[in-house]
């Protein structure tokens, strides 16, 4: 009988090595394979204030200011753009900011548009740790001058971008507000995606037996794999998100949305907890596209959510007319 379970034991494991073989490569093809995202272009604004400051490893990010000049600002708002955007694309999600009395700092992550590039390094989809970075260094920045440090500080990311956002708020206790569209964690993303396609490489009865660990785990070694292919860290967005309890929050998805689907937006919700987190649902809106489906209602709905953020107006008249003298 000893003999019988041994082998029995010996076989599972080997069933089990398989699996996790075949099923990982598989599964690494499709985690480090770029997605064919159709990014709109921006023009440039001439009026705002063309910006630089250094990242981590050496490089330098740049971006551009929006400042207030008829009036003491509201507020700080830092604008993460999508992969492949750039920060002209400011203008357009987040205008209405800007004409409702807060300064709108963007900017490019590395590897994109005007900023640097990082040898060895193509970004995908993916959050990793250097996009964080680069919105902690942001932030820095807008600590080192004069005329925003006194500011309460928002954010706002789209897609990749508003993932790093939600990132860097959760060790930036300073962020007062978070807002983002079609933000998504890539645990929740890939695992998504992996349960909805997975009969196109298995069995549709071996998946129905097949224990959801197995897969988280596979999942897991996908993910550390790619990292060392890569030479990137990629960010554990959802063990962080409670951290976001008290931070007022609003997460926007696209009920179109085929890449991130609602059901991902509400899993993040779910992982912050209760507190002051919303997720508004716009109906007929696409990837990314909520704006361009009803724009008045985006940006009163923009306004109103960091209009929450706490500003000295007085101090900040103050520091208006001594910059002016």
């Amino acid at each position: 009988m000893g003999w019988i379970v041994g082998g029995l034991l010996v076989a599972l494991f080997i069933i089990e090595f398989i699996l996790h073989g075949l099923y990982g490569a598989i599964m690494l093809r499709s985690f480090v394979r770029k997605l064919p995202f159709n990014v709109e272009a921006h023009p440039q604004n001439p009026d705002a204030e063309r910006i630089e400051f250094p990242t981590t490893n050496g490089l330098t990010l740049r971006g551009s200011l929006r400042r207030q000049v008829d009036g003491p600002s509201r507020g700080l708002i830092i604008f993460c753009p999508e992969l492949g955007g750039e920060h002209w694309s400011a203008d357009w999600y987040a205008s209405s900011l800007l004409k409702d009395g807060f300064d709108l700092l963007a900017f490019d992550f590395r590897n994109q548009g005007e900023s640097d590039a990082a040898k060895r390094y193509d970004p995908l989809h993916w959050l990793t740790e250097f996009e964080v970075e680069d919105v902690l260094a942001a932030i820095a920045y807008s600590q080192t001058r004069d005329d925003l440090k006194e500011l309460p500080v928002g954010l706002l990311g789209i897609s990749r971008g508003g993932s790093a956002a939600l990132a860097a708020a959760t060790r930036c206790p300073e962020i007062q507000c978070v807002a983002t569209e079609g933000a998504f964690s890539t645990r929740g993303l890939f695992m998504h995606f992996t349960l909805r396609w997975a009969v196109l490489y298995a069995p549709e009865w071996l998946m129905r037996i097949l224990p959801t660990w197995h897969l988280k785990w596979t999942s897991a070694m996908v993910r550390r794999v790619a990292e060392f292919q890569r030479r990137c860290r990629y960010t554990r967005l959802q063990r962080s998100l409670p951290r976001l309890a008290n931070t007022p929050t609003l997460l926007i998805a696209g009920q179109r949305d085929s890449y991130v689907t609602p059901e991902i937006t509400r899993q993040m919700c779910e992982y912050i907890g209760d507190g002051p987190h919303e997720m508004w649902l716009v109906a007929r809106a696409k990837h990314n596209m909520a704006r361009h489906v009803d724009s008045d209602v985006y940006d009163a709905k923009l306004s109103a959510f960091f209009s929450q953020m706490a500003v000295d107006t007085v101090r900040q008249e103050v520091i208006r007319q001594t910059d002016a003298v």
